[in-house]
């Protein structure tokens, strides 16, 4: 029997978890295995894979974000950083949550073998804390326009203490509206 090669880690927001990836290795190198689906559907992964993307982001201090798709294309997402490193956020969405509208940050890196697993119902968004970063990002649902949606990455209620001063914001992402009074969540 081959032991697992993921860790799950519980954080302070329900169903939001950190995954620590077991290497494998010897002088050549190694190897890191990004997804099993009986291991990950242990771990609250419930969907087929339906799109996977790969970003660069050149610039240290870009932040990327706050995005979520509304149902029925909401999706999971699980983020890996394979070159750089980044400060990866979670918004917590969902409606009736006992953590709606908390946040949560992991330092994901090309060399700690860490990812993020956000459920459906979360914004995501990030900040480079290197320069030419990569990352790899599964889906549970396509992308699809009509369903997306976003926070300001500088709403004052949620008060995102991004690491660094930000050198670059998209100006979509700038012209993302604060969470108002009408905003009562994203149902799951």
């Amino acid at each position: 029997m081959f032991p697992n090669r993921f860790t799950f880690l519980n954080t302070p927001i329900n169903d939001l978890r950190i995954i620590e990836r077991r290497q494998l290795g010897d002088s050549r190198g190694f190897l890191s295995r990004l997804f099993c689906s009986k291991e990950f559907t242990e771990a609250g992964w419930c969907k087929p894979i339906a799109q996977i993307n790969h970003a660069v982001t050149n610039r240290k201090g870009t932040v990327r974000g706050m995005h979520f798709q509304y149902s029925p294309y909401a999706e999971m997402k699980l983020i890996t950083c394979l070159r750089g490193a980044i400060w990866d956020v979670a918004v917590d969405l969902r409606v009736g949550s006992t953590t709606f509208l908390q946040w949560y940050a992991a330092e994901l890196t090309a060399t700690n073998s860490r990812a993020i697993l956000i459920p459906e119902g979360f914004a995501h968004g990030f900040q480079t804390l290197s320069d030419a970063c990569e990352l790899l990002y599964l889906h549970s649902s396509a992308y699809t326009p009509e369903a997306e949606s976003g926070l300001s990455p500088l709403d004052p209620l949620l008060s995102i203490s991004w690491p660094l001063p930000i050198s670059d914001l998209s100006d979509k992402d700038a012209q993302q509206l604060p969470v108002g009074p009408e905003f009562k969540g994203v149902p799951v």
